[in-house]
């Protein structure tokens, strides 16, 4: 039952955390500290990635419409326009998949320290406010979501690589390079989620694949664990989004680069403490 209770808070944490630009790692890897799941660790780094498919399917319900192409109220042309919306989400994807898959052992061995999280958490907070200021002097070129182009879509994905490294953001990262591509606020952030669905998707089944493949099963309460987490991430998620989309239409993304440097100072103090 303890199990239960940890998967609903660290459910929570993920579906806060895994949209905003301010690293679901980060946070999970801090609340790990405290409320560790009573797991083996081969479940728990398990646990840690496929929750996120609860947080992604809050995207697929809110966008249910716009990303489905067969949806009978769309005109020919809106049909088309979600079909191109795909074909650049899968070519934004393509570099993380290149570059990720073979790297994804090496990255999970040497990557997930406090050290690197807590480097990135900071790094990327302080680019934030740098993009801003410059950003706030300039006017975006596309604020038209179906006007993206396949060139652009693809280097987004090039950013998206960045987030590799535990405690990039994901979302962080694909925003920020939108951004600094000439894309508003509202397009990057939209297109970020999109994004995230073949990603976190593909990133989930590998993990999952791997754990069963590795020769481990669900027993005992680990199942319930698991699901308790992705729902709670899924319903916490879809508020988080909706929060989002409110926040960019008015404001900038500084406090959260103020908020990823605090929480880097806080990863370092924690992870210093711990490893004494």
């Amino acid at each position: 039952m303890l199990d239960i209770i940890k998967a609903i808070i660290l459910g929570i944490i993920e579906g806060i955390t895994e949209f905003l630009p301010i690293s679901s790692t980060g946070h999970l890897y801090l609340a790990d500290y405290f409320i560790k799941l009573d797991q083996p660790t081969s479940f728990i780094n398990m646990f840690m990635v496929v929750i996120q498919l609860g947080a992604i399917l809050s995207v697929i319900l809110i966008y249910f419409n716009k990303l489905n192409p067969f949806a009978p109220s769309k005109s020919h042309k809106e049909q088309q326009q979600t079909w191109q919306l795909w074909f650049k989400v899968i070519i934004a994807v393509i570099p993380s998949v290149i570059i990720g898959l073979p790297l994804n052992d090496w990255l999970d061995e040497h990557m997930t320290t406090w050290q690197v999280i807590a480097t990135t958490l900071i790094v990327y907070g302080i680019l934030f406010i740098i993009l801003e200021d410059y950003y706030e002097k300039k006017k975006p070129s596309l604020v038209d979501l179906n006007k993206l182009s396949y060139k652009m879509a693809f280097f987004i994905g090039c950013f998206q690589v960045l987030s590799l490294i535990p405690g990039t953001s994901r979302s962080g990262a694909t925003i920020m390079g939108a951004m600094l591509l000439g894309a508003s606020r509202y397009v990057s952030t939209e297109f970020s989620f999109f994004l995230a669905i073949p990603t976190m998707f593909g990133a989930s089944i590998l993990k999952l694949g791997k754990y069963v493949m590795g020769g481990h099963a669900f027993v005992g309460n680990q199942l319930a664990v698991l699901l308790v987490g992705m729902l709670v991430s899924f319903v916490v998620a879809y508020i988080s989004i909706k929060f989002l989309l409110k926040y960019v239409q008015t404001h900038n993304f500084k406090p959260f680069g103020w908020y990823r440097i605090i929480l880097g100072i806080v990863v370092i103090i924690v992870g210093t403490i711990f490893a004494r």
